[in-house]
């Protein structure tokens, strides 16, 4: 199928082939739009789909009936597309507390898990219906979480600071009203005491600006003391303490015990503040209200999670019930009436515990082998390509999650993002993705030149990772983009037997915002050397054949006399002049016929003079410029105009250089003085001689 592309960023076309359930790879230069077709293949997939942000620059002055309008057409077949990019890295992976974001849904929370999760639902269902059709269960953990919050936060049970504290801690002054506001007494005990007394003591602070009532402007001579006594009295956070605590213990009170309600009522109306024998009383309840609100929950919050770690399921079911007789505080007609409901279905399920036991089982051997899966691919493409980092994946609450740790130190790195480079980041977040795409399975995976940054051996163990594993993009519709040929090195020529199915390369070819395509076969792919042969066996121009034979001698380190004269044609002398030891001398006519008879080896028709004379005249030279076939003749041909000239250093020594990306795999360094192997591929051999 094909993808076409129109007015979108800096192309103003572009036909891109896709072959489904295989990897293509389209190669490019830097700037040819490879992240634009990626964009736009991406923004099509989102609905709306909005096309906006790719308008060309050339249009974007221009009004908008006057634009053209990006758009791209062939993308319909695909309903769901994942695209690895920098925006994937910086939104997804390396949170503050997990590698990758939702790594619970990406390696743990698979059919098999959903399915084993519903079977245990399905057991314990008895529990969870008896809490859906009795309302008054949640009320009671509701009211009880009230109550035990009243205490306040104090590892004794009792704060002074809460709730309790602070309303009735120095005595219930609404029911014990004191005698210097006695004639108050109306207004303390109303509904409304609370915004009473907020109103009576704010007015205070007028009572200086007349000697009239700041409420009723009657005279304050003998009023004044009797007002101010409130503000001595109360303050209305204590009320409104107080009052939300008797509202509390309303509501509890069915809850209680008589014999609590009777003991209690006069701890809460006291008149001068707790006792120790009081507050010990309080804290007593609190202790049993804390139980049975806590065992509710659980029973209602039962679960694989809640039974995971609990080792034999029947005991803990066992434990969970509750025996009111052991909270006689609590010993109320309604609180017996909900532990009976509650027991009575953990009595249904009990009798089932060996099932649920079974799979509970289940699903933790099944957790326990995805979690050594994933850990060991993972931490196995880690160490080969030379990463000291391991992951781990921890149970923490109702999930899982993909933690990160340095090898040499036994803490989780709490954020990747902090400790790890440009590149550990990419290699990190390239796997990851891999693994959610395996989790989600889009229709169309987009890899935005996914490896260009990583040294030999990392691309490669990336390559293998995301292409050869059983668990890969293998099989799958891949796009990947790249300015980096050793994927093509890699996957096409040297190990294509390795990667199957066979990925299918194409060289992107832009001119003028046009992108075609032109498919990279395996025997395509040579070595300079190769190249230079077959140009100057096929090729015209004798101009031409020079350039590549020289290269290749340069290349080959064979700078002989033949070298040296095509040097001396190169750059128009008309003397050629011989080079060495440190010295220069004119060429005798013997070392030029020599020369000549080596070099007609590969071109036949060589002749010094004839060339000299094409190469001196500009107009053949421009006319053969403007002719050349490809850049790279191009570039050649214009560093003979110029004699290797340019007004700009940078422009100059990419002519010179000209196509830099064959020194990568042409020109090394010696590695007998230059070690340039990692270390962490000696230490592997090394581990083959223990």
């Amino acid at each position: 199928m094909r993808i076409n592309i129109k007015n979108c960023n800096n192309i103003d076309e572009a036909n891109i082939s896709v072959e489904i359930g295989r990897l293509n790879i389209k190669y490019g230069a830097n700037g040819t739009g490879k992240s634009t077709i990626a964009k736009a293949i991406e923004l099509t997939s989102k609905k709306p789909i909005d096309l906006s942000s790719l308008i060309q620059f050339k249009f974007r002055s221009l009004p908008e009936e006057e634009r053209k309008i990006p758009s791209i057409e062939g993308i319909e077949a695909f309903k769901s597309i994942s695209v690895f990019n920098e925006d994937y890295v910086s939104q997804f992976v390396f949170k503050q507390d997990e590698v990758l974001k939702n790594s619970f849904d990406i390696f743990i929370k698979n059919q098999n898990y959903k399915d084993k999760m519903l079977e245990i639902q399905n057991i314990v269902s008895e529990i969870k219906e008896t809490y859906e059709n009795d309302s008054n269960i949640d009320d009671a953990i509701k009211d009880l979480s009230d109550l035990e919050d009243s205490f306040g936060k104090s590892q004794t049970g009792y704060s002074k600071a809460g709730r309790i504290g602070k309303g009735v801690g120095g005595g219930n002054k609404i029911e014990n009203i004191p005698a210097a506001v006695e004639h108050y007494k109306n207004y303390i005990k109303s509904e409304c005491n609370v915004k009473w007394i907020k109103w009576q003591i704010e007015g205070n602070e007028f009572l200086e600006i007349s000697t009239e009532c700041p409420y009723c402007v009657a005279p304050t001579d003998k009023k004044k003391e009797s007002i101010l006594a409130i503000s001595k009295e109360y303050d209305a956070k204590s009320i409104e303490h107080l009052v939300a605590l008797q509202g509390i213990i309303s509501r509890l009170g069915k809850y209680l015990s008589e014999e609590t309600i009777r003991l209690l009522t006069p701890i809460i109306n006291n008149k001068d503040g707790l006792t120790k024998e009081e507050i010990g009383y309080l804290t007593g309840l609190k202790n049993q209200v804390t139980i049975l609100k806590e065992k509710l929950r659980d029973i209602k919050s039962i679960s694989f999670f809640s039974l995971r770690d609990s080792g034999k399921v029947q005991e803990h079911l066992e434990n969970l019930k509750i025996n009111i007789e052991l909270l006689p505080l609590l010993n109320s007609e309604e609180s017996r009436k909900i532990i009976e409901e509650v027991n009575a279905s953990l009595n249904i399920v009990t009798i089932k515990a060996g099932k649920l036991q079974g799979e509970v089982n289940k699903q933790k051997n099944g957790i326990e082998t995805a979690i050594l899966k994933y850990k060991s691919e993972i931490n196995s493409f880690l160490r080969y390509a030379g990463y000291k980092y391991v992951v781990e994946i921890q149970a923490e609450n109702e999930e899982y999650k993909m933690k990160l740790r340095h090898v040499d130190f036994s803490e989780n790195i709490q954020n990747g993002n902090l400790h790890l480079s440009y590149g550990e980041r990419n290699a990190f977040s390239i796997v990851l993705f891999m693994y959610e795409c395996l989790t989600r399975n889009p229709d169309l995976i987009i890899l935005d030149d996914p490896i260009s940054s990583f040294d030999k051996s990392k691309k490669f163990a990336i390559l293998e990772m995301l292409f050869r594993g059983k668990d890969s993009f293998r099989g799958k519709t891949t796009i990947m983009l790249t300015h980096d040929i050793e994927p093509i090195i890699d996957m096409v020529k040297s190990l294509s037997h390795t990667f199957q199915p066979s990925p299918l390369a194409c060289f992107l070819k832009t001119k003028k915002g046009i992108i075609e395509e032109l498919i990279i076969e395996k025997n395509d792919v040579t070595s300079f050397g190769q190249i230079c042969d077959e140009n100057m066996a096929l090729l015209d121009s004798d101009i031409i054949k020079i350039i590549y034979l020289r290269r290749q001698q340069e290349i080959l380190n064979d700078k002989g006399i033949q070298y040296q004269l095509l040097s001396n044609l190169l750059h128009k002398r008309q003397v050629p002049m011989l080079k060495e030891d440190g010295t220069e001398r004119i060429m005798s006519e013997q070392e030029i016929d020599c020369a000549t008879i080596k070099i007609r080896e590969k071109i036949i028709s060589f002749d010094y003079e004839k060339i000299l004379a094409e190469i001196t005249n500009n107009d053949k030279m421009t006319f053969a410029y403007e002719n050349a076939r490809n850049s790279y003749e191009k570039l050649q041909i214009f560093r003979i105009i110029n004699n290797e000239n340019h007004e700009n250093d940078v422009v100059k020594k990419y002519i010179n250089e000209s196509f830099h990306i064959e020194n990568d795999y042409i020109m090394q360094l010696n590695p007998h003085k230059y070690d340039f192997i990692p270390e962490h591929i000696i230490s592997e051999c090394d581990l083959s001689f223990k």
